[in-house]
């Protein structure tokens, strides 16, 4: 591409694109000017500070007289000086973006024009805190959308494509994007290029149980020994199991095999109009605990060990405080926790999704008794917008690129549907309503929830960057749970997180014996370590239990008095 020139816009598009970012600028400039007009009062209190308003005003024309200096004069004006989240932005990583006047006036007036547009949100004053994050999350979409790079005219490296396939990339693009309408989902990967036991969720087992809710896998031993307490995995059933048995590099169930562990793995079913009637009572009674029970039954062992994860990891806390009031902790005789939430006070940005109008129209979508599992891709695309929607409108909509096989993006793209009766109680209850850290608020099957009754010993695994479950968020955990808990802060987010191979090497976790209060007070006193928090985590459950048994009789799946139905992966992974 270095020896293809950047095609310059005509004149004409020039003349557009400025004529648009002056009006952006000028209509931004007299709005800024116009609330300050308003009273200072009305009927909701103040809604806009003035002095704050004047100040954005002011900050917004002398950013904008130094960009035009810059244009019209460059050698006498100071230079623009990015921001370090600016510098790092990956949509205007290509030279073109500074080193070519045109593309880098653009790339200028849109950071002038994003940076004062959350300026002007953040100097509303008197605005409910709640609309004030739907405000600014909407902003920030609003900036990412109408960024040039998502345009053909203002993308110097589309430009370069078209001229280079002499318009056959735009006709690729097009046809991505129309197969993208026709399926009513973004495609993020290369279609074709992954199979479930194929190569994905690879590691050998059985489906030994079937119910109306979920199939029961479990695993085969790898090491002559095993230890005395199995482990059963609960996952999301808002995504599908196999982000714990992606390909064999990145498998923790692989992995957790291999340490010597006998490893069971609970597969939601894709909910259908038969689930319109199924409540969160079902997970926990007809989910959780019967899984338990089962696996209790079948090794004819007192307790297990347990691993919930995000939504999942939420619905465990829930089951070992029902345990507890029914007098049958030792059930569960430690319970892990990957990115999981109780306390949903600062739950982050899924918080503005839920209020009167999203929950309305989630209702309305869910006609059949289910919510379609697209919707909730989107949101979470939403979430990450610029990665995760904008990033593949550029590549393989305007620039035609074929689409690049990742497993974890194919796993991103593998919705479930959602009870929707479940879905709606769920954001009701947790997320606006925080009932589950309130005892006694909320009950399973007549017994209350009181989550300072649980005593079981807990590992709480949380992610710097999550987004979905802030670390902030899944530390309140803390603060209710009353037996030895270990709270470790792995690097990355929700998913790379919890899915980092040793063999991988990559990014790091802290731990802090310590007993602190707070988030900052743990991470002032932390130890970081580099690589993979899974070694730690497999210590801990040796200090648990380190007994061992042979790898015999119903550890070996289908060996015992459950049968093997199927091979894994099992069914209900494979049904949308």
């Amino acid at each position: 591409m270095a020896d293809t020139p950047t095609p310059t816009p005509s004149l004409e598009d020039l003349q557009h694109w400025t004529w648009v970012l002056g009006k952006a600028q000028q209509m931004m400039l007299e709005h800024g000017f116009d609330m300050t007009k308003l009273p200072a009062a009305g009927p909701f209190g103040t809604m806009l500070d003035p002095t704050a308003a004047m100040r954005a005003s002011a900050g917004f024309w002398a950013d904008t007289m130094q960009l035009w200096q810059r244009f019209l004069d460059p050698a006498h004006a100071a230079p623009f000086e990015e921001t370090p989240e600016q510098a790092k932005d990956k949509r205007f990583k290509a030279p073109q973006w500074r080193e070519e006047p045109v593309f880098d006036f653009l790339r200028q007036s849109y950071f002038v024009i994003a940076d004062n547009l959350l300026k002007g949100v953040d100097s509303l004053d008197g605005v409910d805190p709640k609309q004030k994050e739907q405000i600014r999350f909407a902003t920030k979409g609003f900036i990412d959308a109408v960024s040039p790079t998502n345009f053909p005219a203002t993308n110097p490296q589309v430009l370069e494509k078209i001229v280079e396939t002499k318009g056959e990339s735009l006709l690729k693009g097009l046809q991505n994007m129309l197969a993208d309408i026709a399926k009513g989902q973004m495609t993020q990967t290369a279609e074709g290029a992954f199979e479930l036991g194929r190569n994905l969720a690879m590691t050998p087992g059985k489906v030994v149980k079937r119910t109306p809710l979920y199939e029961l896998i479990q695993y085969s031993p790898v090491t002559k020994q095993v230890y005395a307490t199995p482990l059963i995995i609960f996952p999301p059933w808002i995504n599908r199991f196999y982000i714990l048995d992606l390909t064999p590099e990145k498998s923790f169930i692989g992995w957790a095999v291999a340490q010597g562990l006998t490893v069971f793995v609970v597969s939601w079913k894709s909910a259908d109009a038969s689930m319109k009637d199924v409540v969160w009572d079902d997970y926990v009674e007809r989910g959780q605990i019967d899984a338990i029970d089962t696996v209790r039954e079948l090794l004819g062992v007192e307790g297990v060990h347990a691993i919930g994860y995000c939504v999942a990891g939420t619905t465990l806390a829930a089951t070992l405080a029902v345990l507890a009031a029914r007098g049958a902790p030792e059930k569960v005789k430690s319970a892990t926790f990957f990115t999981a939430q109780v306390d949903f006070s600062e739950s982050g940005d899924l918080q503005i999704f839920v209020d009167d109008d999203q929950l309305a129209m989630i209702k309305s979508l869910s006609g059949e008794g289910f919510l379609d599992g697209r919707y909730m891709a989107m949101t979470f695309n939403l979430l990450r917008g610029r990665d995760l929607i904008w990033n593949y409108v550029t590549n393989n909509y305007l620039m035609g690129q074929d689409y690049v096989p990742f497993d974890l993006l194919h796993w991103n793209s593998d919705v479930t549907n959602l009870p929707s009766a479940w879905h709606l109680s769920y954001l009701t209850d947790l997320y606006r309503d925080n009932k589950l850290a309130v005892a006694n608020s909320m009950s399973i099957g007549g017994t209350p929830i009181d989550l300072g009754k649980v005593t079981t010993p807990s590992y709480v695994q949380a992610g710097r960057e999550d987004h979905i479950a802030p670390a902030a968020s899944v530390w309140k955990i803390t603060h209710h749970f009353k037996g030895p808990l270990k709270f470790v802060l792995a690097g990355s987010g929700h998913i790379a997180g919890v899915v980092n191979h040793p063999g991988a090497g990559k990014y790091q976790y802290w731990v802090n014996d310590e007993k602190v209060e707070t988030l900052a007070e743990f991470m002032e006193g932390a130890k970081e370590t580099k690589g993979s928090w899974w070694p730690d985590w497999v210590a801990w459950i040796d200090s648990i239990d380190a007994s061992k048994v042979d790898a015999k009789g119903a550890i070996v799946p289908g060996k015992g008095s459950l049968k093997a139905l199927e091979d894994a992966p099992g069914s209900y992974v494979r049904t949308r």
